[in-house]
């Protein structure tokens, strides 16, 4: 998800616990605790600074985001609240944990994926039955904090928000039917299959490879697939060439489900095909022919 999406989620979060006999510390205690901790696997992206052999794609959302670290990073939390605010609890370790688990597994469902299971194993693991930017869960937090400010003491804030976290759990299960379904279907047409969640709920992305031909299908289980995109892979070109003029081709290989190769005799390059827009990815690492020579 996006730096905001984890920031609202720290706040919902905060909101979803009863703070009626809590004193000032221990809510500011309790604030760093979910805001931080839903943000701090995110602390890769200073990777960036000494990342000089293209190795960013793969320690972006790496082991930061791994199950294995949920409780160190809770443990981090805790002491941090204790040297600000005095407070150090198993409640507070308990939240900064559920607040890391919140971020960490929330980046499994969209297509950008999460090394969940690092050290242990290096797959990317990745769903696509979510948004990286999900109005959805942005307009049902929205309305809890509405209904929250406006009850009138009719409900309890807290209660709200856990009602709130119902309906998110609730989204994500019915997105990730949907999806399922959807990534059944397309492995009986295709030798490969990725799935990206499109803005819209109930809408996705179909991409399935085979040989060396890529389609890209779009639609619903309600509304069937239509084909938005058909690529061809240059499967015989000699990658060592591009690999060596461009360190992170071979890390975005090594992150993809699977790439398209592109040798048009100018350039050769990959790309993935999941984040094709346009006639074009973002995700596109290549060199100029002259230079492969």
């Amino acid at each position: 998800m996006d730096t905001v999406t984890h920031a609202l989620f720290g706040l919902t979060l905060y909101g979803a616990i009863d703070k009626s006999k809590m004193s000032q510390w221990d809510k500011r205690a309790l604030l760093f605790t979910t805001v931080i901790g839903s943000e701090i696997p995110d602390i890769d992206v200073i990777s960036q600074a000494w990342d000089t052999t293209g190795r960013y794609q793969m320690w972006h959302r790496g082991i930061t985001h791994s199950v294995f670290l949920i409780p160190v990073w809770a443990a981090m939390l805790v002491i941090f609240t204790k040297l600000f605010w005095g407070r150090a609890s198993l409640k507070l370790f308990g939240v900064g944990a559920l607040a890391v688990f919140i971020h960490s597994t929330s980046d499994l469902f969209n297509a950008w994926g999460t090394g969940y299971l690092e050290p242990v194993s290096s797959t990317r693991i990745t769903f696509g039955t979510i948004p990286i930017v999900s109005v959805t869960f942005w307009l049902i937090m929205l309305a809890g904090l509405l209904t929250a400010r406006h009850s009138r003491g009719k409900w309890a804030p807290h209660r709200i928000f856990k009602v709130v976290w119902l309906l998110i759990a609730l989204h994500v299960g019915i997105q990730s039917v949907q999806g399922y379904m959807l990534y059944q279907q397309a492995q009986t047409k295709y030798e490969q299959v990725a799935l990206s969640a499109d803005f819209v709920p109930g809408v996705f992305t179909i991409i399935g490879k085979t040989g060396d031909q890529v389609e890209l299908t779009k639609g619903s289980t309600w509304a069937g697939q239509r084909t938005v995109a058909s690529l061809k892979s240059s499967e015989n070109a000699d990658l060592g060439e591009l690999f060596t003029g461009n360190p992170k081709a071979k890390t975005l290989q090594e992150w993809s489900p699977f790439v398209v190769v592109v040798d048009d005799g100018k350039k050769l390059g990959i790309y993935d095909p999941r984040f094709y827009r346009d006639g074009q990815s973002f995700l596109f690492e290549s060199i100029e022919r002259s230079a492969a020579k």
